[in-house]
């Protein structure tokens, strides 16, 4: 398993593209699901679409804190209930995040990584995540979700949250 670099908007257009579907489940989908997780754990993500380490395949990994992961080959929306308000980041767009729509609750269908057919029912964070990295699959990113230029802020370090600012000969 590798840990592979992670594909940051503007700079790379795979996450602007269509996805394509997966037709066969062999060793090489099943390198990709594995360096997707350890990629996904690395960078402390909640979920990781195949586009976002430049792979333009229909392959989702989601992982709620201690919960295995859920792996989704070409998943699909299949239900959407009710409405939440949800402040999200995203791994491919570094340094922000912003306030969007999401549906509360999705029943989402695909394959797992032996190629059954599974349907989740997810609600809260794990329907948050579903969207989220199913947008992916199909070259849309949170911040197309985001109504107006106030709702996405950009993340203030730490360090200058209390109005002290460092700099980085200061850090060593």
């Amino acid at each position: 398993m590798a840990v592979l670099p992670i594909c940051r908007f503007p700079d790379d257009p795979v996450l602007r593209q269509k996805a394509k579907k997966v037709s066969r489940i062999d060793g090489s989908i099943q390198r990709l699901i594995d360096d997707m997780i350890k990629t996904m754990r690395r960078a402390n993500g909640v979920g990781l679409a195949a586009p976002q380490i430049g792979v333009p395949l229909r392959v989702i990994v989601v992982q709620m804190p201690s919960e295995e992961p859920v792996v989704l080959i070409n998943p699909e929306i299949a239900r959407r209930t009710g409405e939440q308000e949800v402040t999200e980041g995203c791994l491919s767009v570094p340094g922000y995040y912003g306030e969007i729509k999401r549906s509360a609750e999705v029943v989402v269908k695909g394959k797992n990584r032996n190629g059954k057919v599974i349907r989740i029912r997810a609600e809260g964070l794990m329907a948050e995540a579903m969207q989220h990295e199913i947008d992916h699959l199909n070259g849309t990113l949170y911040i197309d979700h985001v109504e107006s230029p106030e709702k996405l802020k950009k993340i203030v370090p730490a360090e200058q949250q209390n109005g002290l600012k460092i700099d980085n000969e200061d850090r060593r």
